[in-house]
């Protein structure tokens, strides 16, 4: 299906420059593998891994590539939702997927709930099928984001970014839409249809009947294939541009798809598996197959980034002790070392050996970001608890001069809002920084990124993706 003129116009709803249009529209498709895929669409709306292609060997590492396009669409709603609003919203995804296959080739599509919708319920309802802490009893699965501990807000005022010193701020929208697919036709084309365009695949087909019940606050596009955030620098002539690997598919250089890097699904649901369980959910509770979904919103100061040498770069991005990987004799050309290596895990002491000096390069106190994640991150077997689904990002959205820049449109599904604020404490690491003397320039990510939204949403099962617990209202 081949974007009109109108439509290519209409791509700027997500941001989408017309020269990163022209970067990213070129894309090849991904030749995927043919495999049987269930009789049934999952349980779990986001389990999609029986319908994408298996996981490939690069540079002696596994890696699985998920859809190259993803956008993330926000929304309010304008009103209370009605039991109709319910049937329709079931009603049109339904027609969604009856219109384009449930794979990479079609349209993945998952929606889930911001605290701001579960308000508009009758408390004690919400109370009684809300998963709770299995830690902590009185806190609930859902719980509003918060400010990391190097985000800019008041709640730090030690901290501030070199380029883009923005505030973060905790969204509250009431439904997050979650769309991804290998082309971007299909995308923009289910989007245009569910806000009033009587056309779906090619096909007059009547809008859903929401009488305003939406009123969409962002629109975010992300896109990951190997190669192409060189194309969109190459496109826009950043400055950086030669310096970003040909062929990684993430803005910093370093490839994210690993197969080791995510759990499977069932260990971040709210029943969890035999390695993990954070919840009181049981087989038979409503939200049973449910999970959180976390969206923040992220700039990049790749100019600093690419200032550094391949050899600091590296051990930023995973660890330090020991370094993972060895430069090109050009550390800064073409990405100056390999872009696709192994995320290990070393145990959840690792980050304190680095921060400590222990067996690093030269002894010195540096932070790695994974090593920093894996404090909590991780089962003690080292299974990931937390599937990341972020990807590379170009758009002036929340950019103090309106300037495009590249972002991570970072989006993960965890078992609790409280695990992945733990995550996100420990990936800062300021506790390890100030009690070992770590140098703030060598902790990690952290002085690179700025964080300028966050919110957590509750995904629940498929049975239950429209509008949630309103039948039992």
């Amino acid at each position: 299906m081949k974007l009109s003129r109108r439509s290519v116009l209409k791509l700027t709803a997500f941001g989408l420059a017309a020269t990163t249009f022209d970067a990213v529209s070129n894309t090849w498709v991904p030749k995927r593998l043919l495999q049987s895929a269930p009789p049934n669409l999952p349980a779990i709306q986001f389990d999609v891994s029986d319908y994408i292609a298996p996981a490939q060997i690069i540079d002696g590492t596994e890696f699985r590539f998920g859809p190259v396009f993803t956008s993330l669409i926000t929304g309010r709603l304008t009103r209370k939702p009605e039991l109709n609003d319910q049937r329709v919203l079931a009603d049109a995804l339904t027609t969604i997927e009856g219109a384009y296959r449930f794979s990479p080739e079609g349209v993945f599509t998952f929606v889930s709930y911001g605290l701001p919708y579960f308000r508009r319920l009758p408390r004690a309802l919400v109370s009684e099928h809300m998963p709770r802490l299995r830690s902590i009893g009185g806190r609930f699965a859902l719980e509003e984001a918060v400010p990391s501990p190097t985000d800019v807000t008041k709640r730090n005022p030690s901290v501030s970014k070199t380029t883009f010193n923005v505030p973060v701020a905790i969204e509250r929208n009431d439904i997050l839409l979650t769309m991804r697919s290998d082309t971007l036709a299909p995308l923009l084309d289910v989007f245009n249809w569910l806000n009033g365009t009587d056309w779906l695949n090619g096909n007059f087909v009547a809008a859903p009947a929401f009488n305003g019940l939406f009123e969409f606050t962002s629109k975010r596009l992300m896109f990951a294939q190997r190669g192409l955030p060189r194309k969109v620098a190459e496109a826009h002539q950043l400055p950086f541009a030669g310096r970003i690997h040909p062929e990684s598919p993430m803005w910093m250089g370093f490839a994210d798809q690993q197969t080791k890097g995510s759990g499977p699904a069932s260990i971040v649901t709210f029943q969890g598996n035999g390695e993990a369980r954070f919840t009181n959910t049981q087989a038979d509770d409503y939200f049973v197959n449910g999970s959180i979904q976390h969206l923040s919103h992220v700039i990049l100061d790749l100019a600093a980034w690419y200032d550094e040498t391949y050899s600091e770069r590296v051990q930023y991005m995973f660890r330090s002790n020991p370094k993972p990987a060895t430069a090109a004799a050009d550390e800064f050309t073409d990405g100056g070392g390999p872009a696709f290596l192994e995320t290990k895990f070393a145990g959840r002491q690792d980050a304190l050996d680095n921060a400590r000096g222990i067996g690093t390069s030269k002894n010195e106190h540096r932070m790695g970001h994974l090593t920093a994640l894996h404090r909590s991150s991780r089962t003690s077997a080292g299974t990931a608890i937390h599937i990341r689904m972020d990807g590379p990002g170009f758009d002036s959205m929340d950019v103090p001069d309106g300037s495009s820049q590249p972002k991570l449109q970072f989006t993960a599904f965890v078992p609790t809002a409280n695990f992945f604020a733990t995550m996100r404490r420990h990936q800062a690491a300021v506790d390890l920084v100030r009690r070992h003397d770590v140098d703030d320039e060598d902790n990690g990510l952290e002085r690179f990124i700025t964080a300028t939204r966050r919110q957590n949403f509750l995904v629940p099962s498929r049975e239950h993706r429209a509008f949630p617990l309103l039948e039992l209202a």
